[in-house]
């Protein structure tokens, strides 16, 4: 007697229904932890919730008030230019050049030299951020601080006086390991022909850099762009250096949310900044998205 087969119909069901129950357990931790969390800030956004009195028993629906109430406020519009000095000061220009700059210098490079730079590097990125951030508040602390002992200028209050300054630096020292890391990686797959041509040329680096090296690795640039901008416009570690302060001249969206949220109560109004702060995150994604499509259909050319 002939061997019985299933239909083909039968195998793709049960295939596709072996690979649902595989995606299953992802698809719950997403819905749990990621979909209901942004689901109930909106929510959240659109009431007046507070931590204690009446509005925490019975809160009731405002519709837009706080987003309107959030636009109109010159502390959230202060904290939003803060976030982007922040931003472009740290990121941007400093933990994107630094990270290229070092990852320039050791590439080829073997050795102990080597090792020990990116020992350091990765390990200012790898240590807990509270810890980081009370070793900071060390370094820069006014009558004892280390860096004061070493510069001789007691009394002098960094966090006082340069407070956005210091946070940048710091965000800076703490950030650039990523940047380095995945600039080395992208400058291994430059072929070293082409910047033996360049050289050959006439070109010197800026050149090299400009022309043979930036548009190899410019997929790599957007992107780490990209993840340290949204990392960076969401660090709450400032608060450990300056709580915001002084008088609010270091208080980013972060510290500012969680300030009216937590410290102020209002639940509702920092819904609606957190739903915001999502907003211009998902404005830096598809700046991105758009950035990349465009460099593929460079690559690629048009049609014949």
């Amino acid at each position: 007697m002939a061997p019985t087969t299933s239909p083909p119909g039968d195998a793709a069901g049960l295939g596709k229904a072996r690979a649902a129950a595989f995606v299953l357990p992802a698809l719950v931790l997403i819905g749990v932890f990621l979909v209901f969390p942004a689901l109930w800030t909106i929510y959240l956004g659109l009431t007046d919730y507070r931590l204690t009195g009446l509005a925490a028993a019975d809160p009731q629906v405002v519709g837009l008030d706080n987003y309107t109430d959030a636009l109109t406020d010159p502390r959230f519009l202060t904290s939003l230019w803060l976030t982007v000095a922040y931003v472009g000061g740290s990121a941007v220009i400093g933990q994107a050049g630094l990270g290229f700059t070092l990852a320039w210098i050791l590439r080829g490079r073997t050795g102990p030299v080597r090792r020990a730079v990116e020992g350091v590097v990765l390990l200012s990125w790898i240590l807990p951020s509270t810890v980081v951030g009370f070793l900071w508040f060390a370094l820069l602390d006014r009558d004892d601080g280390t860096l004061n002992a070493l510069l001789h200028t007691p009394g002098l209050a960094w966090l006082l006086d340069h407070p956005l300054l210091s946070i940048i630096v710091f965000n800076v020292w703490r950030g650039t390991a990523f940047s380095m890391m995945l600039y080395s990686a992208a400058l291994e797959n430059v072929p070293p022909s082409h910047l033996e041509t360049a050289r050959l040329a006439g070109a010197g680096v800026p050149q090299q850099l400009r022309d043979v090296v930036l548009p190899l690795i410019r997929r790599h640039v957007l992107t780490n762009l990209l993840l340290i901008s949204l990392w960076t416009f969401n660090d709450f570690t400032p608060f450990v250096l300056t709580g915001g302060g002084p008088e609010g001249r270091s208080e980013i969206l972060p510290v500012y949310v969680y300030n009216i949220a937590l410290k102020g109560g209002e639940l509702g109004a920092g819904a609606a900044v957190s739903f915001l702060i999502l907003l211009i995150n998902l404005i830096f994604a598809l700046a991105y998205l758009r950035l990349l499509r465009g460099r593929r259909k460079s690559l690629t050319g048009p049609p014949a």
